[in-house]
């Protein structure tokens, strides 16, 4: 019978508490040890889950009996993180965003493949039974020709100093896009302000071409007075509310649409039905259980990740051109 699969954890700030305790569940992993800066955050995980805890991140980067590291600490020090745990023969667990930019994000890759081990991004939403069903309707053209997208991902508080809100919040529906069309965007346009901090932008509005004339747009603020977690998707058939937020109703589905009829004598009349709202019975499952669960899955069965690096640097390739599109005030970038 294989051992349990040894984890590390960097980072017990705001996420790492949440990635500790699925670990920490899961059968087939035992968490072994926690690294945080901050030696007051340590001495809960010690109680919890009786792991060796240190303020050197180092000491877990070279413990040999570790099998696998996850990184949850700022975004500027994930490329550097990630680098030296495959440079050390570890899996590597990386939240979002993988790296600042595609240049790292290849090297991290790259490293990966030439070490033999997993590199996986915390993309949670892709682990997510609603975001599933989105993609699964999508595949199916159950909503008919998709038009176009909106989401909103804004709250009040948590207002990042070392990244701004297009890093920090924004690559969670640039995930869920990618994902659920299948796609990468053609190029994407972004604006934002900078209210609270200096040159950190608080608030960002992105735009994202997709193939099909697909349009997708992506609001991120940390300066709203609610937290709002939806998306909209807009077919010729149906529609699909996603609200994240809704225990009863993540997913909504309107039988809504305007579409092109023609007749016998080939002309061509618009046609707008509106029928049901239905709400699918969803088998909800924490989505970063299930992301920690997988990770274990694919250390144990030597499986790529849903969201490995690849996945990851799809994501930063399109952040990378909003990033230089806000920079020129709006501009229209390709993605490269």
């Amino acid at each position: 019978m294989m051992q349990p699969t040894r984890i590390g954890l960097i980072g017990y700030g705001y996420w790492g508490p949440n990635l500790a305790r699925n670990f920490h569940a899961l059968a087939n992993a035992q968490l072994v040890a926690i690294a945080d800066a901050d030696a007051a955050r340590l001495a809960e995980p010690a109680r919890l889950f009786h792991a060796r805890t240190y303020t050197d991140a180092n000491e877990i980067l070279r413990d040999p009996t570790l099998d696998a590291v996850a990184i949850a600490t700022p975004a500027r020090t994930h490329f550097d993180l990630a680098r030296a745990a495959l440079e050390r023969g570890k899996h590597v667990l990386v939240e979002k965003p993988l790296a600042m930019n595609s240049r790292e994000a290849r090297t991290l890759i790259a490293l990966a493949a030439e070490k033999q081990r997993m590199l996986m991004v915390g993309h949670t939403f892709e682990y997510n039974p609603a975001v599933w069903k989105i993609r699964e309707l999508i595949a199916a053209r159950a909503l008919g020709d998709v038009y176009y997208i909106y989401s909103n991902r804004v709250n009040l508080g948590r207002v990042q100093q070392d990244i701004n809100a297009l890093w920090s919040i924004a690559p969670h529906d640039v995930s869920i896009l990618l994902y659920v069309l299948g796609a990468l965007p053609l190029d994407v346009s972004a604006r934002g302000a900078a209210y609270v901090g200096d040159h950190v932008e608080d608030v960002v509005f992105v735009t994202l071409s997709f193939p099909n004339k697909v349009i997708a747009h992506i609001h991120a603020s940390w300066l709203d007075p609610s937290k709002v977690r939806q998306m909209t998707i807009v077919g010729s058939e149906k529609m699909i509310v996603y609200d994240d937020v809704d225990p009863e109703a993540r997913l909504r589905i309107y039988d809504k649409g305007v579409y092109k009829r023609g007749d016998a004598y080939g002309e061509f009349q618009l046609k707008v039905h509106s029928g049901d709202i239905t709400i699918p019975k969803l088998e909800m499952t924490e989505p970063l259980h299930n992301e920690c669960a997988h990770f274990i899955e694919c250390i144990r069965e030597n499986k790529t990740p849903r969201t490995d690096g690849e996945n990851g640097l799809r994501v930063v390739r399109v952040l990378e051109a909003a990033q230089e599109s806000l920079e020129k005030n709006g501009a229209t970038v390709p993605i490269r």
